[in-house]
């Protein structure tokens, strides 16, 4: 599999990410080994950095949808103190991902308030909340009363089980997506596709945007991704049963991080699963070497 070898085919089959066979290494989390070390100054997280590029591209407007979105009834938030909280219920709970009060949400945001109030007033707390259960707003809005919540219940009533695959549902999806990734910090689930998409466009509207975020849940991840794995960068000895023997230069595949100061992995040299201190290793990011095309700069000339 490579450019010269598929050159002259004609026809491409493209199923759904995890049935692809064999896997190829363009796949995420790689990224070009020519942009490499470009990408290790520029970004905390080169891996997203680089799938947001394709994200934006495939998911840009037409002329109709733009003027949709800039004449959406949502009041346009102040980039520089609103903040996106996005709660993901419904089918999810139970299967893929735990239920989380919207108080769990709120102690995230209520920190970023504060911190942000050490640099500048912070004359009114707006959130923009972006949820599938349309009874949030007015519970959040009963528990918070010092914050202002901006949200769109009919998008939430269209988001539900019987109204997904309707035509309005998309489009509110479409809204919420632009609206959430238009931020400086976002809370949600990384479960939710929702909120990586939207996470994945903020990297595009910002230098490196990679830290404006807290999940609930999942680490950051391209659902069909090749193997996610870690370097250690400092020794770990085992403090009880849960946690598993780090030396510097283990590559340790990551299942998840606990949010509590440890992640869950398997050290891939011993062949253990368990429990290591987070700040003990680093992202292990590959590189591919993906095809450059030199003649398309010739054909812009042309």
């Amino acid at each position: 599999m490579g450019e010269d070898h598929d050159r002259d085919v004609q026809v491409v089959e493209l199923p759904i990410v995890d049935s692809l066979h064999p896997r190829p290494p363009y796949l995420p989390l790689a990224i070009p080994e020519d942009l490499a070390d470009r990408l290790h100054r520029l970004h905390g997280d080169p891996s997203v950095w680089w799938v947001s590029q394709f994200v934006k591209y495939l998911v840009r407007p037409q002329a109709w949808l733009e003027k949709e979105i800039q004449q959406t009834t949502a009041p346009p938030l102040p980039n520089r103190t609103a903040l996106q909280v996005h709660v993901r219920r419904t089918d999810k709970v139970g299967t893929e991902a735990a239920f989380h009060s919207i108080e769990e949400y709120m102690v995230h945001v209520e920190e970023h308030f504060q911190t942000l109030a050490q640099r500048m007033p912070v004359d009114k707390k707006r959130v923009y909340l972006a949820t599938d259960d349309p009874s949030l707003l007015q519970e959040a809005k009963a528990k918070y009363q010092d914050y202002e919540f901006i949200s769109d219940n009919s998008i939430s009533w269209s988001a539900g089980l019987h109204n997904r695959y309707t035509e309005n549902s998309l489009r509110g999806v479409i809204l919420d997506i632009h609206f959430l990734s238009q931020t400086n910090f976002l809370v949600c689930t990384f479960s939710s596709q929702v909120c990586r998409v939207a996470y994945e466009i903020m990297q595009t509207l910002h230098p490196d945007a990679s830290s404006f975020f807290y999940s609930l849940d999942d680490i950051y991840y391209f659902g069909g991704q090749n193997a996610h794995n870690q370097i250690a960068i400092y020794p770990h000895q085992p403090r009880n049963a849960d946690d598993i023997p780090l030396e510097p230069g283990d590559v340790i595949g990551v299942a998840g991080n606990h949010w509590d100061g440890y992640s869950k992995g398997v050290n891939r040299k011993t062949g253990r699963t368990g429990l290591y201190p987070s700040y003990k290793v680093k992202e292990k990011i590959e590189t591919v070497k993906y095809p450059t095309y030199p003649e398309a700069d010739k054909l812009l000339h042309l």
